[in-house]
């Protein structure tokens, strides 16, 4: 059986903690898409973690750890986070590295880089990492996947041609240094033996898997508002956000995809540009940020100071319909304890007309929220292990989310370690 974590909203909903709270359960744990654009905070017995390559089942010993086809590889930035853990006590993960995954270039950074800098203003927020120009190469089919370390000749003749095309760009609209063909080789001869111990067929070992069996995670990165396809285009990553695209970046069938869990914080919070019509500003969002996450909202990447909103239920609705989710996992509710009242947007408004559906990306511009304001409960609910244990008021909170939503919430997040969760329906 595969069930799949994912982002209902803009990323940073707490998708870490919830996939290595499921990890215990799991037997491997897959990375589908993405690279080290984003990360992961996870809290658990061995400490505080920001992963930004690594599956978040690297903690739980009986699971084997996946990057799938899907993921854009920085070998250099997973294996310093593989060591870092390690040197924290972790005992070693077994790590499974598709040879069809695709290699974040040393160039490739750079490139995002100068691209921000050149559109000055009219820039994406990058986190510079790559992500862009790399998938852009492998959609232009001059990427090298991981089994292409492994043949000299042939990586020394595409490694010329695609300089070749990367130095034009550099000199005549860039004007920066050129790209050494010697260094970038010499580069990813030191990639072939990080990697080479780790590499295997990952489709075949998931389809044996799945024969056997076995429990299957797929970990999800950002959210679907940072969908290229179904996301506030421009403002996205360059990879499927989505639940659906796990079967094609781990390269296993569809239909076994059985459970779709969308995370969803019980407020919102965003990195980077892009329509967010529920944000707030000032003291109230700088409150918020101080007391959200589990040590401030601060990006896991970047350390940027997330934007903030109250909980946005036409975009959560929309993002978890287009997950095609099965289950929501509602974070970080702890946090909202201190408020007399809680805003929740549960419409736009556009050109004077109320909307609960979520509109495309020129529209959503000009949408200006609608809230209703529920009562809060006042207290800390840190340690309660029971839905009916919780405060009346937040139990109101939680089913008119739910209600608006209209997908049910089945775990509930109250503080940031692995164990604090609540089971609703089990």
């Amino acid at each position: 059986m595969i069930k799949a974590v994912v982002g209902a909203n803009w990323g940073d909903e707490g998708k870490g903690k919830i996939t290595d709270m499921l990890a215990q359960e799991a037997d491997v744990v897959v990375r589908f898409q993405g690279g080290a654009n984003a990360g992961h905070t996870i809290v658990n017995d061995y400490g505080k973690f920001a992963l930004h390559t690594l599956p978040s089942g690297v903690f739980s010993g009986r699971t084997t750890s996946v990057i799938g086809n899907g993921v854009a590889l920085d070998i250099p930035v997973f294996f310093k986070e593989y060591n870092e853990i390690v040197s924290r006590g972790v005992p070693a993960p077994k790590i499974l590295i598709s040879d069809r995954a695709q290699i974040v270039m040393p160039y490739h950074p750079l490139f995002d880089q100068y691209e921000e800098e050149r559109l000055g203003g009219r820039s994406f927020g990058s986190t510079k990492s790559g992500i862009a120009p790399f998938y852009s190469d492998k959609y232009a089919k001059i990427g090298f996947q991981v089994n292409e370390l492994f043949d000299n000749e042939k990586l020394r003749e595409k490694v010329e041609s695609v300089c070749q095309v990367k130095n034009v760009m550099l000199e005549h609209l860039y004007h920066k240094p050129l790209l050494n063909p010697d260094d970038i080789m010499d580069k990813l001869m030191e990639y072939k033996e990080m990697v080479a111990p780790y590499v295997g067929n990952v489709s075949l070992f998931l389809w044996n898997a799945l024969k056997e069996g076995k429990e299957i995670l797929l970990e999800g990165q950002l959210g679907s508002m940072k969908d290229p396809d179904h996301g506030i285009y421009p403002m996205v990553t360059s990879s499927s956000t989505l639940a659906g695209y796990g079967a094609i970046g781990a390269g296993v069938p569809p239909y076994e995809i059985k459970k779709i869990i969308a995370v969803s914080k019980a407020y919102s919070s965003a990195v980077g540009a892009g329509a967010f019509v529920s944000e707030i500003f000032g003291d109230e969002a700088d409150e918020l940020r101080k007391r959200g996450g589990d040590g401030g909202e601060f990006g896991a990447t970047t350390g940027r100071p997330r934007r903030m909103g109250w909980y946005d239920c036409v975009a959560s609705k929309y993002g978890c319909r287009i997950q095609g989710a099965t289950d929501v996992a509602f974070t970080v509710l702890d946090v909202l304890g201190y408020l007399d009242e809680i805003p929740v947007c549960v419409g736009y408004e556009i050109d004077g007309q109320v909307t609960t559906d979520f509109p495309t990306t020129c529209k959503l511009e000009k949408a200006k929220p609608v809230l209703e304001k529920l009562p809060g409960w006042k207290c800390d609910i840190r340690g309660i292990k029971k839905y009916e244990d919780l405060p009346e008021n937040c139990r109101n909170y939680i089913e008119f989310i739910e209600k608006q939503i209209e997908c049910p919430i089945t775990m509930i997040s109250n503080g940031p370690g692995r164990n604090d969760i609540i089971y609703r329906n089990r």
